[in-house]
């Protein structure tokens, strides 16, 4: 499967999931307020139940206290006079509760204000009826009773009540469709939330497979793969020891090869500069021969004008010649020793850093005074790693921090060092004359050197420095401006060996 093709497959998938969330969510979210929709119905279909109970209850006690107040009157027996009482003292807490239930409906509040007036007459014709009849005068009970059906007032409070009734019993119809229809909603979501976790759960179970068999056949591929990657690493790991080799012979016959050449140039440049004083000699002894006398001894010749020219120019030239000679020696001894260290095979010993650099420090110790210069150093953590290497990288280092600082500036040098993730981290800084940031990465090529060069050099300190720390699986950088002195940082693992070399 390309590239391509899979980041398809995932942004598909990671759509399938962010939908099938959103959706669960929603569903939820809706089942949530269904189910609540649902209960709150019920609560009013309850409500409405109990508020035409009460409207019951009510006209209940008001017959119970109109049948005990008429046999009381009929029979004077003290029974029916305590279920009159007890009947009308239940009527107002009855009434208030009921007041209480209908609050939440404006057409019963006006229904219950007219019956709270009519309820509250009757109650004041019980009361009068009651005394009437304890004070032995039943005639006046009796007409007190036919003035309260001439007036209607019972059959108000029982139509006002039956009102009531009516109403509540329209409120439970409403409700309990209402209520219906929530529950029924409520089961419809969860059913089609319920449908789409499965159909989610099968299409998560099908890319799931997908995926494992995509995953079953990239492990396939690369069990494939890794049969013959260590055949082809071995390989090509020969061959680049091979061609590594090679470069090395190569570079040790080229400079070997050079040098024969150049010692043969060498010796003919001396023998000529021997026998340009027995030519000059020549030359003057045949332009300044006396007239009629013998000619002039050896010594006696001196060279003027044209011939005095002639060979200060053959011995400057020859000068010249012998310094590129030297300079072209150096070179390929520098070669040599190149191509010598790549051949040698390092060897990690536990190295205490601090005596070794303090031993370093020790060699250089004239050059520092000469120079006017002091080396600090700190405290440095011990590592393992190949000691002739570490000498020769901190040696180049400190040699340079030495050699490039400001004329007339007494020159701090420090040396510190530092521990990070299993990696020993080095820097040498000095306030010397520094290194513009365009040659920061010129200085660490072979044969190359930046700003002003006035001091001896081939070229070669830094390049052979990053080389070695390469080969002992660390890194090297520089940090510098020109007047403002350099920071070289060398980063190297704690715990070198010939198998983790980068």
């Amino acid at each position: 499967m390309t590239a391509e093709a899979q980041r398809r497959r995932a942004f598909w998938q990671i759509l399938l999931i962010s939908a099938g969330l959103l959706i669960l969510t929603g569903i939820s979210a809706g089942s949530v307020y269904l189910v609540n929709k649902a209960r709150d119905d019920s609560k009013w279909v309850v409500h409405t139940i109990e508020a035409e109970n009460q409207i019951n209850s009510l006209l209940l006690e008001i017959r119970r206290a109109e049948s005990s107040a008429r046999s009381f009157l009929l029979t004077q027996g003290p029974d029916f006079q305590s279920d009159h009482e007890k009947a009308v003292a239940a009527i107002i807490p009855a009434l208030d509760k009921l007041t209480r239930q209908i609050g939440d409906n404006p057409a019963q509040r006006d229904s219950i204000e007219k019956l709270s007036a009519a309820i509250a007459t009757r109650l004041d014709q019980f009361s009068r009826e009651m005394t009437f009849v304890r004070q032995g005068q039943p005639d006046s009970a009796t007409a007190l009773i036919r003035e309260a059906a001439a007036g209607n007032t019972t059959t108000t409070i029982t139509n006002m009540a039956n009102a009531m009734i009516r109403e509540e019993e329209r409120l439970f119809r409403v409700r309990t469709a209402n209520s219906d229809r929530s529950q029924t909603l409520a089961a419809s979501m969860t059913g089609i939330g319920s449908g789409l976790v499965v159909l989610l759960a099968l299409i998560s179970t099908w890319l799931v497979r997908r995926s494992a068999r995509a995953r079953d056949e990239a492990e396939a591929r690369l069990r494939d793969a890794n049969v013959n990657l260590e055949a082809v690493v071995d390989e090509r790991t020969a061959d680049l020891r091979e061609a590594n080799d090679e470069i090395q012979r190569f570079a040790y016959i080229v400079s070997h090869d050079l040098r024969s050449p150049l010692v043969n140039i060498m010796g003919f440049t001396s023998e000529l500069e021997e026998l340009s004083g027995d030519v000059f000699r020549r030359i003057g002894s045949l332009t300044q021969v006396p007239a009629g006398g013998p000619p002039l001894a050896p010594g006696e010749i001196a060279l003027e004008g044209a011939d005095k020219q002639l060979s200060e120019d053959f011995s400057e030239a020859l000068g010249f010649i012998k310094t590129s000679i030297a300079k072209m020696d150096r070179l390929i001894s520098a070669i040599l020793n190149l191509t010598r260290e790549g051949r040698r095979e390092f060897q990690p010993v536990k190295i205490d850093t601090s005596e070794l650099i303090e031993a370093i420090v020790s060699t250089l110790a004239h050059q520092a005074t000469e120079a006017q210069a002091q080396i600090h150093l700190e405290a440095l953590p011990d590592i393992v790693s190949d000691r002739l290497a570490l000498e020769q990288i901190f040696s180049n280092l400190i040699d340079n921090a030495i050699k490039y600082l400001k004329r007339g500036v007494p020159g701090e040098i420090r040396i510190r060092g530092r521990t990070k993730l299993g990696y020993a981290i080095f820097e040498i800084s000095d306030n010397g004359r520094g290194i513009d940031p365009k040659d920061h990465q010129r200085i660490f090529d072979l044969f190359r050197r930046a700003g002003t060069q006035d001091k001896p050099g081939q070229g070669i300190g830094l390049a052979h420095v990053r080389a070695l720390v390469r080969r002992l699986g660390g890194t090297m950088s520089v940090s510098s401006e020109l007047d403002a002195g350099s920071t070289f940082t060398i980063t190297l693992p704690i715990a070198w060996n010939v198998s983790n070399r980068n």
